[in-house]
Parts: structure tokens; sequence; C-alpha cells
């Protein structure tokens, strides 16, 4: 059962392969970036 989990595996690489040499590479999102709150105290100089 082993041996056809890898063979598996296998086809699915080299199917990937093949649809990114075929359409290009799958596009990645951009991440969003996340607004993080600041206290922002008043300065005491």
């Amino acid at each position: 059962m082993e041996q056809v989990d890898k063979i598996l595996e296998k086809l699915k690489e080299w199917t990937q392969k093949v649809i990114e040499a075929l359409f290009g590479p799958e596009s990645q999102p951009e991440a969003e970036l996340i607004p993080i709150p600041v206290k922002d105290y008043p300065r005491r100089y």
C-alpha cells in the first residue's frame, strides 16, 4: 500500500510540473498587510 502512495505522490508532482510548464506557475496572492495598533504617548522633552 505504501508503494501505491509513493507512486501517486510522484504522479501528482509530475502533473504539477507539466501544468506549470504549460500554463505558468500558479499565481500566489499577495499577502495583505495587517495594521498593528500602537499607543502613541506624547513625548515629554
